[in-house]
């Protein structure tokens, strides 16, 4: 069936300071070896092309271009970045009426690539397939993905000669933090007039300017970070350029969930001070939303009172933080009510689930079985702590509806990316068939902590 893409551009009216108008850079092959049919409906994407996918052919409608962008990487500012290896195809509207950006990953060098190849990989290409699509499960806001696709053509890194790939990724828009800061910076005020006025059409249509715009993005960011840490979810790299307006989760580099619980715990191989450990999140996620106050301030003629509003707006966003994590929390120990009174509870149990090293997704799923003890050395601490909750009548109902039996674990997906790479895509498709349902304990094997040789320390960036 020929493909069809009802593509409906807007990005790409905007001036062309905001990006650079290229295609995709055509490769030797194009196999696909995963197409997500579900969201290719949603999509009214009809028919499917894998030379579209992998970057060889431009379909009808498209409106080829990277982003511009810039942002904080580690604290530090770079006053460029952009798309360097990622080509946006166009925009669609989805069958919700939701405007949806089709994005290719891999897809060949642009004017931002920084002397890399834009290229990549296939584990990383699977790696983001697989965690992106598990989090929509778990009902986490995320960019999604529609296609992998092999290009037959070699890339080549550290290790050597690794086996090219090609993925489409679907976003609300790829608009980020560092897409505001480039045009402060710079000092393009109308320019950033122009994607404030855009960001909020597009995204936040209800809030009321520029202020309006800085108190969504708050709340959406609070939430968002409060939902990671209830799974036990680690992004790994929370540069100002991976935090989108949007309020979802983008980029899946050096991400990881976490097996035994710490709230120290990193993953990402190149934080090495642990600047975006697990515990960190919501302090990094208040400081990017300042980077983000700082570049709107720029918008006012009377700069003293929007610095005055803005502080008040980012200063508010703990409170927000600590409501959605009680309420996550709290639901994750059966608490539909729970309330500050209840923190000590919850925190009881994370001290504890530390202290033993317990598994993070394990406790939490056992919790309303008689095994949850089982996770502990010492039980009767456990017991102690028990006790107590039992006292707060749990519904184990609620339970089972926050706390998921799977997780799309370190050591599973390494496995499977080693599978794919010698050209067995089974362990990547029976993951992905679990991890759609992730309340369900089905293929229960998935759900065991990796054992001492299993552990996978570190994550590595996708380029």
């Amino acid at each position: 069936m020929t493909l069809h893409i009802p593509f409906d551009n807007s990005y790409a009216t905007l001036p062309g300071g905001f990006y650079t108008r290229l295609n995709p850079t055509p490769v030797k092959g194009a196999d696909m070896l995963a197409w997500n049919t579900t969201l290719a409906d949603e999509l009214r994407i009809e028919g499917t092309d894998p030379t579209v996918f992998a970057g060889t052919t431009v379909p009808d409608g498209a409106a080829p271009l990277a982003q511009l962008y810039a942002g904080h990487q580690f604290g530090n500012y770079n006053p460029q970045l952009g798309d360097g290896r990622a080509i946006l195809l166009g925009e669609v509207i989805d069958h919700h009426g939701k405007r949806r950006d089709i994005q290719l990953k891999g897809s060949g060098p642009t004017p931002y690539s920084r002397m890399g190849d834009g290229r990549a990989w296939l584990g990383p290409v699977l790696r983001e397939y697989v965690v992106s699509e598990a989090m929509h499960a778990l009902g986490i806001p995320t960019t999604r993905a529609l296609a992998a696709v092999a290009t037959g053509e070699p890339v080549y890194r550290e290790q050597g000669a690794l086996p090219g790939a090609v993925l489409t990724r679907i976003a609300s828009s790829h608009l980020r933090v560092g897409t505001f800061q480039i045009f402060a910076h710079r000092g393009h005020i109308d320019e950033l007039r122009t994607l404030t006025d855009y960001a909020i059409a597009r995204h936040h249509p209800d809030v009321d300017g520029p202020m309006g715009l800085l108190k969504a993005v708050c709340a959406a960011q609070a939430e968002l970070v409060a939902a990671w840490m209830s799974v036990g979810f680690i992004h790994g790299v929370m540069n100002t350029d991976n935090c989108t307006i949007s309020g979802e989760t983008i980029d899946y580099g050096p991400c990881a969930f976490m097996d035994a619980y710490h709230e120290g715990r990193v993953f990402s191989s190149i934080d090495q001070t642990g600047r975006y450990a697990y515990g960190n999140q919501p302090r990094i996620a208040v400081w990017n939303m300042a980077q983000l106050a700082t570049a709107l301030i720029q918008l006012f003629d009377d700069k003293e009172q929007a610095v005055e509003d803005a502080t008040a707006i980012v200063h508010a966003m703990p409170e927000l933080l600590q409501a959605a994590w009680l309420r996550r929390f709290g639901a994750k120990i059966g608490l539909a009510d729970a309330t500050p009174d209840d923190q000590p509870l919850i925190e009881g149990l994370l001290s504890l689930m530390q202290t033993d090293g317990a598994d993070f997704t394990n406790t939490f799923a056992a919790l309303p079985t008689d095994t949850a003890r089982d996770q502990f050395t010492d039980r009767d601490a456990f017991d102690t702590w028990h006790t107590r909750w039992q006292v707060r009548t749990p519904d184990p109902t609620l339970m089972a509806h926050t706390n998921p039996q799977i997780i799309p674990r370190n050591h599973r997906i390494e496995a499977m990316i080693d599978a794919a790479v010698a050209g067995d895509m089974a362990p990547f498709h029976r993951l992905m068939t679990a991890l759609a349902t992730p309340y369900q304990a089905t293929d229960t094997d998935l759900h065991r902590p990796p054992t001492q040789q299993e552990i996978v320390p570190a994550t590595f960036c996708g380029t």
